[in-house]
């Protein structure tokens, strides 16, 4: 995944931009950016790997280093970014967020026409440089940007900072959001909504889908019109989302405890001790399961965090596994003996969810029911660099499935939750992963949980259907 932030402003912009940046390190967990521009320095950049340190150890330095009156900054699980590009079009630097899942067609096209590119390791072309040569392609930036939206396959949201002022752009199809924030001599536009809060900035509004504009201390004007369709990712709010931000006006703890609210609603009879949350995420689904049933919110485990770099999931399994479980410290007292019903925001591939069962077992947990915050995860998602999206058969609802049938003949059955086969599909989870119950949330009321018009969400990873 991924997050980005830009401001520009009548003065010195660099604070902003290291604390609106910070901001978006839940995001993603290898690599952090920033460039910044000033009319007698030019173009500055600073790229660190924030694997093993914070990013605001990692560039504190740059803080006291770098000035200018246009920045962009990007937490990256990918490419090193911002690119700094000289062109046709003129000097600029590009950061993006999103997946290109064309990349080898436009590469090799571009190439064919006299194009290079810089490889890395492996053979990968760097995303961002991809996207700064697609926009290289056409006579002005903006229709640079149109151009490379409307040729990736997957998804693409940006900023792009030119000697003159800042443009963003968002996803074709707005998988991703852009938020606007202003305020006095100054814009900003930002993934999270909450990142430039505490810098001054007042909200304005999202940007549409596909929507491009361009920026400079005292305007914000469009350049580029919006398209009229949006599938924005409902795993925005599931999940990744920061607690505190919104999406299209709607707050992701709003959302999540409306979530656990309408589990509660289908779960009635349950007998057990305390409601809990798989930290951080599943905590706004379970308060809000917990005030809907009646039954008491506890935290018989505690994410211990001082030490712990935020981040989004480490690049190996083995690494997530041990961290997921080197961070939680029991509470004994809220676990021995007791019948416990946790939510999490999902059950993707399952191997966490299995050791965090054992750990309460282990200390002494009588009974362990799970409740998912979505529907069971069949498809990898292909539009964004999400951790579940590497291959459908990594999920555990996939790998039961496939032992059923041998095949995924199906597959639409498993889909909908009002089969016999999905029934057989959940209750074979919840054995292999050792719970006492399993439930999924229905995909209608994720979708109501959210309170947009249903056909503006992804649900791709859930149902397959684009």
């Amino acid at each position: 995944m991924g997050g980005i932030f830009g401001a520009v402003s009548r003065a010195d912009i660099t604070v902003d931009l290291f604390f609106g940046t910070d901001y978006h390190t839940h995001l993603g967990a290898r690599r952090g950016g920033m460039a910044v521009y000033a009319g007698d320095t030019g173009f500055q950049r600073a790229i660190h790997n924030i694997e093993n340190a914070p990013f605001r150890t990692k560039f504190e330095h740059d803080l006291n280093e770098m000035h200018g009156n246009m920045g962009i900054g990007c937490i990256s699980d990918t490419d090193p970014q911002p690119e700094l590009v000289r062109s046709h079009l003129g000097s600029y630097a590009l950061t993006t967020v999103g997946r290109i899942n064309n990349a080898e067609e436009l590469v090799n096209d571009i190439i064919s026409h006299g194009g290079h590119f810089g490889e890395q390791s492996g053979g990968v072309i760097n995303q961002t440089e991809l996207v700064a040569a697609l926009i290289d392609q056409c006579d002005t930036i903006p229709d640079g940007i149109r151009y490379a939206q409307q040729k990736i396959k997957g998804s693409m949201t940006l900023l792009l900072m030119t000697k003159e002022g800042l443009y963003a752009a968002r996803d074709y199809m707005g998988r991703t959001p852009i938020i606007l924030g202003h305020k006095e001599g100054a814009y900003c536009a930002a993934f999270e909504s909450f990142s430039y809060m505490n810098l001054g900035y007042s909200y304005v509004r999202d940007l549409a889908p596909g929507e491009v504009v361009f920026m400079t201390p005292d305007s914000c004007e469009r350049v580029m019109e919006p398209n009229h369709q949006m599938k924005i990712c409902a795993f925005l709010w599931i999940y990744y989302g920061y607690t505190t931000s919104c999406y299209e006006g709607v707050n992701v703890e709003v959302m999540r405890n409306n979530c656990g609210a309408l589990l509660a609603k289908r779960d009635q009879g349950i007998d057990v001790d305390y409601v809990a949350g798989i930290p951080e995420s599943g905590n706004g689904h379970a308060i809000g399961y917990a005030n809907e049933s009646g039954i008491r919110f506890a935290r018989p485990f505690i994410k211990y965090t001082p030490t712990w770099v935020r981040s989004f999931t480490p690049a190996k399994q083995s690494v997530r596994d041990l961290t997921a479980h080197m961070k939680l410290i029991p509470v004994e007292q809220l676990i021995r003996g007791k019948k416990l019903l946790f939510l999490d925001d999902s059950v993707v591939r399952g191997t966490q969810m299995r050791n965090t069962v054992e750990f309460l077992y282990n200390n002494g947990a009588k009974e362990v029911h799970i409740r998912s915050a979505s529907p069971p995860s069949m498809f990898g998602c292909k539009f964004l660099n999400f951790s579940p999206g590497k291959s459908d058969m990594d999920l555990i609802a996939r790998q039961v499935v496939r032992s059923f049938d041998g095949d995924d003949r199906y597959l639409h059955d498993y889909c909908t939750d009002n089969t016999e086969r999905y029934q057989a599909m959940v209750d074979e989870i919840a054995h292999r992963l050792n719970f006492t119950s399993l439930k999924y949330h229905l995909l209608a009321d994720v979708q109501k949980a959210v309170g947009l018009d249903p056909d503006m969400l992804c649900t791709y990873c859930f149902t397959g259907e684009e």
